[in-house]
């Protein structure tokens, strides 16, 4: 029951207040707005990453990142593969009930194209403390581009509730500084 009920039973027939009309106006006008400046966001304010994704089967990634575990494991950490890639590597994560795997190690200032899938359900990716959020799929492998520029301990925590064990579904990437012996190439080679 309205405070002031309108004169009419059929109160869209009523006139418009004109304080009310400017509200609405400026509303519609600022949703315009933002729509389209949402295409220039992503050029101009990085917000979106750019990346690719190509259909796959669980049991196909799965194969491909047990092959990358194995090639690149340099250690384990609680019975967990700690994987480093050679710069520059594609490097693969998958999402499963309820963790990342592997733990990756990868090189501070050096792109890598990081390739991620789900064997199981619809999980997040959200590389803490940064602000790289990508909903990965099962039966897609998704590709983005990553540069670390910094180095240090980074989490990888799920932002899509997967199910009861959703809160312990995490991962790590470690980024180390380049050996200052294969940063610089060496003076004696090319004499």
């Amino acid at each position: 029951m309205a405070v002031t009920p309108p004169e009419q039973r059929i109160w869209w027939n009523e006139p418009i207040e004109r304080v009310e009309l400017v509200w609405i106006v400026i509303a519609f006008l600022w949703g315009l707005f933002m729509f389209g400046f949402m295409i220039a966001w992503h050029f101009i304010g990085q917000q979106n990453l750019s990346k690719e994704a190509y259909r796959t089967t669980p049991s196909a990634y799965e194969a491909k990142v047990d092959d990358f575990a194995k090639k690149f494991q340099v250690r384990e950490e609680k019975g967990i593969p700690v994987v480093k890639p050679k710069p520059g590597a594609d490097v693969y994560l998958l999402g499963r009930l309820w963790q990342w795997w592997p733990i990756l190690e990868l090189e501070k200032g050096v792109s890598y194209r990081i390739h991620l899938s789900s064997l199981d359900w619809q999980h997040g990716f959200s590389l803490q403390p940064t602000n790289i959020n990508i909903q990965v799929h099962p039966g897609y492998e998704h590709i983005i581009s990553l540069t670390p520029t910094e180095s240090g301990e980074f989490g990888i925590i799920c932002n899509e509730f997967c199910g009861i064990g959703h809160h312990t579904m995490t991962g790590k990437i470690y980024v180390t500084e380049q050996k200052r012996a294969e940063a610089e190439p060496r003076l004696a080679e090319g004499r």
